[in-house]
């Protein structure tokens, strides 16, 4: 049984796959980014969830990856975790 690095590098070879991981890379990235600050914070989805005015099942679909936020939706989640959001385009 392969390990979760081995399937990850052997699909990884296969370049219209590593193309399709890399774009997701700064969406995941993000997500990562505000369930660390949450659970730092200790703080349940649900009371998350309340302080950003929306439902517990809005900031689960947000963590899982399954929900495509606008830049406001991101602004007011990470407002309630006290932090901020920072925006920039750059060259390739």
């Amino acid at each position: 049984m392969k390990t979760y690095k081995q399937f990850k590098k052997e699909l990884l070879k296969n370049n219209q796959i590593k193309e399709s991981y890399n774009e997701l890379g700064p969406e995941f990235e993000v997500i990562a980014l505000l369930i660390k600050k949450r659970i730092k914070g200790r703080l349940t989805q649900r009371e998350l969830a309340k302080m950003v005015g929306t439902k517990q099942s809005a900031i689960s679909r947000l963590e899982s990856g399954t929900y495509n936020p606008t830049i406001s939706f991101l602004y007011r989640v990470a407002d309630a975790l006290d932090a901020r959001i920072k925006v920039s385009i750059g060259s390739k």
